[in-house]
């Protein structure tokens, strides 16, 4: 009896497919053209779009509630992205937005959790700070003297920037054009009720919590 074999090569090519592993979008940021940070599969068949003020306390809420599931149920899997855009209040709200956009892309999501996560600890030096400093008039040097007085350096310096770096992302025109465009977009195109908001696929969804947001998803994975 002859035996014919097949070449290893070949016979490994369809192992090596079955063994990849599947795409993990969570890993994937890209700046979106109106300046937002878009979490995921680019080609996703749901969008969701969240306006947030890091002022707010609901929005420090949902993201402590809704980030996780988010990531591991519906952006993981890719079938659906998730972008956050500003919805700035007061300038406050503008120095922690200027901030987390420091170190690009690939730092933007743990820099607009941690903001979130201690929000509490810098919202009460705000507080003092808005009540006792003597405040700079000119725009920079007011957003850096925020940010130097009320934590936010202190907690941005935890995650590695210099007191220089940011200084610089708090001047950065480029940044801050952004932000204004997107606090635009929210306020008087969208017209948001209030922080957090949300679009899915570009429809508003009516109502600011993690259960109402979810039902306007798809189905989660599991």
């Amino acid at each position: 009896m002859i035996r014919k074999f097949l070449p290893v090569a070949l016979l490994a090519i369809p192992m090596s497919l079955a063994a990849a592993p599947a795409a993990n979008w969570v890993s994937r940021i890209a700046v979106s053209s109106i300046g937002g940070h878009v979490m995921g599969n680019p080609a996703a068949k749901t969008k969701l779009v969240e306006y947030v003020s890091y002022t707010c306390s609901h929005c420090a809420h949902f993201v402590g509630e809704a980030t996780l599931p988010l990531k591991t149920q519906y952006v993981k899997g890719g079938t659906v992205s998730v972008e956050v855009r500003n919805a700035v209040r007061d300038k406050y709200d503008l120095t922690a937005a200027l901030l987390a956009r420091c170190g690009g892309p690939a730092r933007f999501m743990g820099n607009h959790e941690a903001l979130f996560a201690n929000q509490t600890a810098w919202m009460d030096q705000i507080i003092a700070y808005d009540r006792d400093a003597t405040k700079p008039a000119e725009q920079i040097p007011a957003l850096q003297d925020i940010g130097q007085k009320t934590g936010l350096y202190a907690l941005m310096g935890k995650r590695g920037f210099t007191p220089a770096q940011l200084n610089a992302c708090v001047a950065n025109p480029a940044s801050m054009k952004q932000i204004l465009a997107m606090t635009d977009e929210a306020w008087n195109k969208v017209k948001i009720g209030g922080t957090p908001g949300f679009t899915v696929n570009g429809a508003k969804v009516d109502g600011s919590s993690w259960d109402v947001v979810k039902a306007a998803l798809p189905p989660a994975s599991r």
